[in-house]
């Protein structure tokens, strides 16, 4: 039975508020593109703008306000401190740049500042390590093109799944793959190539009517542009760490958007009276617990993270806490109403489906018959 505390049969009109969550979408959309236009991009971290690591440990606790203090006295630009731990005894210094001066002639500014500013402290250097722009710019272009290739392998499920259209999906993802990797080899940027692939997949799936795939695309890229956004507003690195949280929101996104389509598609099998419309509110309404419950209890996880987690993970768990609340909400406003584009499409797929289910079980029976 599960727990129901939203009824099935609640008539909530999702679709008739989609154009008021279309709006609410872009006025996010928009404040996160100006945050990003207005900093000239990401504020890229060391992983993928380059710079310097180094771990240190205290013999004895100190506070978060007295390092970033020693810190600061000792000629270090772009530096952030975050502490490891819960014993006020470990800490990791972020420092974007200083390539041109070294590694050993950061750490002597690093000791020298300790030894001045938090005197009697022992300590010690765990690691050190350095990330120069190049390989920081190819970690940034791999971390593009991993969200991509996710995304165009997403289509090709849906597009097997919902919509058994596996042959055209694999080779849209073939062509466009391929020709992805092909132009990368041949030296342009992938900064560039990958968006411009990823406009193409979705313009793809628009004229090759592949529904379900595009709905759950959008979403995607919905969620994806408006958590980047409000990580920008909020003034906070990128870097791998978040690059992991994005991939985990693509799949919290996913597969809320599968549950919904799954109920979609079993309504319209079971009635195609009603129009699409009707269906996607009764779908979606008849999974609304589950939606809720599901993102209540995640949340309530990732909470206790980003309170207990400490300095390391908290920017991860302040993305999945933005990117679970975007995901659940595009799984209802979002990815359901794009098959309103495509209602004849689907209709009709279903209506095949159904003729080729009779004809197979009409077979099944007839080989069952005794020969005369």
């Amino acid at each position: 039975m599960g727990l129901h505390f939203i009824p099935d049969n609640a008539k909530i009109d999702f679709v008739g508020f989609r154009k008021i969550s279309y709006m609410l979408s872009l006025l996010m959309l928009l404040a996160g593109g100006v945050s990003l236009l207005v900093k000239g991009g990401p504020v890229y971290g060391i992983d993928f703008a380059g710079g310097m690591v180094i771990q240190v440990r205290f013999h004895s606790p100190v506070s978060d306000e007295e390092v970033k203090s020693a810190m600061e006295g000792g000629n270090l630009r772009h530096i952030v401190v975050q502490k490891l731990g819960s014993d006020n005894q470990g800490y990791m210094l972020r420092l974007a740049g200083h390539e041109e001066v070294g590694s050993l002639h950061i750490r002597g500014i690093v000791e020298q500042a300790i030894k001045e500013k938090l005197p009697g402290l022992d300590y010690e250097i765990q690691r050190l390590e350095m990330v120069g722009p190049k390989v920081g710019a190819d970690l940034r272009a791999n971390a593009i093109e991993a969200l991509f290739y996710a995304t165009l392998f997403i289509a090709v499920y849906l597009s097997g799944r919902f919509e058994q259209r596996w042959g055209i999906a694999l080779i849209m993802t073939a062509v466009l793959g391929g020709g992805l990797y092909a132009l990368g080899l041949l030296g342009l940027s992938r900064g560039l190539l990958v968006p411009a692939a990823a406009l193409l997949t979705v313009f793809c799936c628009w004229k090759l009517k592949l529904a379900y795939a595009l709905g759950a695309i959008v979403s995607i890229v919905h969620d994806l542009l408006i958590s980047i956004g409000i990580f920008s507003i909020l003034n906070k690195e990128f870097d791998l760490i978040i690059i992991a949280a994005l991939l985990t929101v693509v799949g919290y996104s996913l597969n809320d958007t599968i549950i919904v389509f799954d109920r979609i598609r079993e309504n319209l099998r079971n009635n195609q009276k009603d129009n699409l419309a009707a269906i996607i509110n009764r779908s979606v309404n008849q999974t609304l617990s589950r939606t809720v419950l599901t993102a209540m209890t995640t949340l309530l996880v990732v909470m206790t993270l980003l309170i207990l987690g400490g300095g390391v993970i908290h920017d991860f768990a302040l993305l999945l806490f933005v990117g679970i609340m975007v995901g659940t909400y595009s799984s209802i406003f979002v990815a359901s109403p794009v098959l309103l584009f495509f209602e004849k499409t689907v209709f009709a797929q279903v209506q095949k489906e159904k003729e080729e289910t009779a004809k197979e079980a009409i077979r099944q029976r007839n080989r069952g018959m005794p020969q005369v």
